[in-house]
């Protein structure tokens, strides 16, 4: 009786190549999972097997790294190609020399209109228009499993809302009509199939869109382009909302972020500055003016890992000709600066430039701009 050899089931493509010789690939894995972040750029140059898990699967290690309570902090940037509504959204460890790792696209491609939010390990993308139409979506973002699920529908359709998570609990505010009952709504994150509850707010303060928004000394503030606002969750009903201070009103523009206190965002010239909700005053960041451009336009701003990290959108700088230089010149080109920042005597502020990169992202089209900009922890 004649026996047929059957050749044994391929393995995946992530282990074909060992990843250390003479060690099974989980027990690898566990090794690997120990080092800090900042190595794998380095390491994903040892081999292809090594490549493969840390900058195409990264799903085992990212298991490995969960299950050791190992976390590091990570920039989650969202691009807007020129031709597409569509967002891409990408990973950055704010180390140089990490290269982007693409993340799933939301299963409802909303507009950038959209505002995000996260309570340190999900993204929450909050409304948004699909085809011109606001839409009251709200999608979750889980970038250790990198994928995304649906969660309860918005009260009301918004474009340009203020999105804040604090406390386990998820605020929105604006980017509807002011006379909506659903203006403001909070949902509790801890609770499964919790639905969205209204928040009440004054009508007289209600604004329709939102530019920004951040928490500062436990308040969420938004900023429209007419004023701000500030609601204290902790407050008694009457007391809850109140116009922000009109010196942080005149002087946050756009993006921000809240280092160690501080809220930082940057004015029409380009300068960087911080305002001190104990003076009730901004200053200008020193120390950053030879490291640094002015940041008219397209720049945004994050607290990673209480360091101010600034990024933009950068050119390409190359010299030379040739098809790979033509090739590198229709990259997307993001920049960051990753900055340590201290306060001084007399409520000044000082800056100092710790690392900074640039990000090539070849399969993306050039043209494309940041949208969202936010740190969580992987």
């Amino acid at each position: 009786m004649s026996t047929e050899l059957t050749s044994p089931p391929q393995p995946p493509e992530l282990i074909r190549e060992s990843l250390i010789p003479a060690l099974p690939d989980d027990l690898a894995v566990h090794c690997i999972a120990l080092l800090p972040r900042a190595a794998h750029p380095s390491l994903a140059l040892v081999s292809r097997a090594f490549h493969a898990l840390l900058c195409r699967h990264p799903e085992p290690l990212l298991a490995a790294r969960r299950a050791l309570r190992l976390s590091d902090a990570h920039i989650l940037l969202s691009l807007r190609p020129p031709s597409s509504a569509s967002l891409l959204f990408f990973l950055l460890l704010p180390h140089p020399g990490w290269p982007p790792l693409p993340l799933p696209s939301p299963p409802v491609p909303v507009s950038p209109s959209s505002s995000v939010a996260t309570d340190g390990r999900r993204l929450f993308l909050v409304g948004g228009s699909v085809a011109g139409v606001p839409s009251a979506s709200l999608q979750i973002l889980d970038p250790r499993a990198r994928s995304w699920s649906i969660g309860p529908r918005l009260s009301s359709t918004r474009e340009f809302a203020a999105a804040v998570a604090h406390s386990g609990v998820l605020f929105v505010a604006g980017g509807c009509v002011p006379s909506s009952p659903f203006w403001a709504e909070a949902l509790d994150l801890s609770t499964p199939n919790a639905k969205w509850k209204t928040v009440a707010s004054p009508v007289h303060l209600r604004e329709k869109w939102m530019h920004g928004c951040a928490l500062l000394a436990g308040k969420v503030l938004a900023v429209a382009d007419r004023g701000g606002l500030a609601y204290d969750p902790a407050a008694p009903h009457a007391e809850a909302w109140a116009p922000v201070s009109p010196v942080l009103d005149m002087g946050w523009k756009g993006r921000a972020a809240v280092v160690e206190g501080i809220l930082y965002s940057y004015d029409y010239l380009g300068q960087v500055k911080g305002y001190d909700p104990d003076i009730d005053s901004w200053s200008t960041v020193e120390g950053l003016e030879r490291e640094l451009p002015r940041f008219l336009c397209g720049a945004t701003l994050a607290n990673v890992g209480g360091l101010l990290y600034l990024i933009w959108e950068g050119k390409w700088k190359g010299k030379g000709k040739g098809k790979g230089k033509e090739e590198l010149r229709s990259m997307v080109v993001i920049e960051w600066a990753g900055i340590e920042v201290t306060r001084a005597e007399e409520g000044r502020i000082r800056g100092k430039v710790a690392s900074r990169d640039t990000v090539l992202f070849p399969d993306v089209p050039r043209g494309s701009t940041i949208t969202h900009c936010i740190a969580l922890d992987l």
